[in-house]
């Protein structure tokens, strides 16, 4: 990881959490953080939406320097989307991450190449970060096909976006077959999947774009696994799912860097 390239460990709820469980969630991870771990990296929470409003004035009235992130939103900025939830909406919470294109979004809502685009480009136009994710079945995984599977998912989010705001946006690399399975993809492999995304970037978008942008891993991150993922030059941070709803192992998990 470069020196320019800040951390981000991002921690996403899932539909967990209500919004007395947030409150406590939150208060209790500020606890456990110190001023050393604000200073070295970057810290979003991804709850449910309506868990929000809470966890936003929680953040706010306690001067809790962690970002609120969201878990997805649509594309319309309004309209008849019964159930939906417009960009501007959040960032007027103070949301400043979404969460675009989850494999859970995609695997079990049929999301699109096309729809992350344009997610992506929504979330951008509100004044938010996408953080874009991308990654391979175990079938693709097994087949030998995980270098261009990624490469087009990252190829068809990005399409049409400038590359000044490809270099300020977070791209999530979560191989399908790690999350919620305990299993995790080796330091090495997951490093040589966000070195291909990297080098999609420059590709791409160019040179000062793929040295900006930040990529992390998802896939069953936890305590013991983080240190030696983030040790990989092109991993900035980590997308953190179930280990994210304990303050305790979180918060051990933003400390990467003391373990080891």
């Amino acid at each position: 990881m470069t020196g320019e390239r800040r951390p981000l460990i991002s921690g996403n709820w899932k539909m967990n959490h209500n919004h007395f469980e947030a409150i406590q969630a939150v208060q209790k991870l500020s606890y456990l953080l110190s001023a050393n771990d604000y200073d070295a990296v970057d810290v979003s929470v991804h709850p449910p939406f309506t868990d929000m409003r809470s966890v936003q004035t929680v953040l706010q009235s306690d001067e809790i320097p962690v970002a609120l992130g969201a878990q997805d939103c649509h594309w319309e900025a309004a309209g008849a989307f019964t159930g939906e939830v417009a960009p501007a909406m959040l960032a007027k919470l103070d949301v400043s991450l979404v969460i675009v294109g989850h494999s859970e979004r995609r695997q079990l809502f049929g999301e699109t190449d096309e729809v992350v685009n344009k997610k992506v480009k929504a979330v951008l136009a509100a004044g938010m970060t996408p953080i874009m994710c991308c990654g391979e079945t175990l079938e693709e995984r097994e087949a030998g096909t995980t270098e261009a599977r990624v490469a087009g998912q990252v190829r068809a989010g990005l399409a049409g976006v400038p590359p000044e705001q490809v270099a300020s946006l977070v791209v999530a690399y979560e191989p399908i077959w790690a999350i919620g399975t305990g299993r995790v993809a080796t330091p090495e492999d997951a490093q040589a999947v966000c070195l291909g995304i990297r080098q999609v970037v420059r590709d791409d978008s160019g040179n000062a774009a793929a040295d900006s942008v930040r990529i992390q891993y998802g896939g069953s991150v936890k305590p013991v696994s983080a240190p030696d993922l983030m040790r990989q030059p092109d991993i900035d941070g980590a997308l953190v799912g179930g280990a994210s709803l304990d303050p305790e192992e979180f918060a051990r998990i933003i400390a990467y860097r003391l373990v080891g």
